[in-house]
């Protein structure tokens, strides 16, 4: 039986500027949050924060200049609205801090996960994943498809190791291994990093090739100037348009 379907095309592929996905990942103590604003700063425009960690944020307001929303719960709907305010609020760059406890915070998905069950046992661990998951891949997508540069930090699951120096001597050391949220969040980034206690930044994953596999200890500016040159190399992005669900009227974003 005939179809009417719209014939499928390709065409040259056009790289276009964009706006940064960056995640920094870590264990406590390895400077995500201070990285995060030193990259931020270093990019240039206007700074919004959300603080998940109890205002642990503002103790850097006298080094960084920066806009802060202090959540108290973490239901991922407050991390889209905050996404949304920052937006229309004319922000050039969203850093939240952090994205983990959207995943394990209160209200977060695993604990709405567990509502779920707890509320109807007929609703198996497997099956509860059939109401969060669309959840997740809400926050997901406002996050990914905001317009202004985004950088997010999460905590690391963590893991000891022994090391012995160059002295002999035997040292614990604390490594972060993997992100504290939903498996393969992190590769919804352009740019993913792992952060040490030494505030050395191991690149783990990344579209920009001027990044690849790069270490940096202590870093800020260096890796926002090849970011922005990245992000810029480019003809300008299509504007994404915005409906006003009240009036039905459409605007394009610059």
């Amino acid at each position: 039986m005939a179809t009417n379907q719209a014939p499928v095309t390709f065409q040259k592929a056009n790289k276009r500027q964009a706006k940064l996905r960056l995640a920094l990942f870590g264990p406590s103590g390895s400077g995500k949050t201070y990285t995060a604003l030193k990259v931020a700063t270093a990019l240039g425009g206007r700074i919004a924060l959300i603080d998940t960690e109890r205002g642990s944020a503002s103790k850097y307001a006298g080094e960084f200049d920066f806009d802060v929303l202090e959540l108290e719960t973490f239901q991922p709907q407050q991390y889209i609205n905050a996404t949304l305010a920052a937006q229309k609020a004319g922000y050039d760059i969203l850093i939240i801090d952090s994205l983990s406890h959207a995943w394990t915070g209160k209200q977060g998905l695993l604990e709405q996960h567990g509502n779920i069950t707890a509320r109807d046992p007929r609703h198996d661990s497997f099956a509860a994943w059939r109401d969060v998951t669309p959840i997740h891949n809400n926050l997901l997508d406002a996050l990914t498809q905001a317009n202004l540069h985004l950088i997010a930090t999460m905590r690391a699951k963590s893991e000891y190791v022994r090391e012995t120096d160059s002295n002999g001597k035997t040292k614990i050391t604390e490594v972060g291994v993997q992100p504290v949220q939903r498996d393969g969040t992190e590769y919804e980034f352009d740019v993913v990093g792992r952060l040490d206690q030494d505030n050395t930044l191991v690149i783990i994953k990344t579209r920009c090739s001027a990044l690849s596999e790069v270490v940096i200890k202590k870093p800020g500016r260096e890796i926002a100037t090849t970011l922005k040159a990245w992000l810029s190399d480019g003809s300008k992005p299509v504007p994404a348009r915005q409906v006003d669900t009240a009036t039905g009227e459409v605007t394009e974003q610059p």
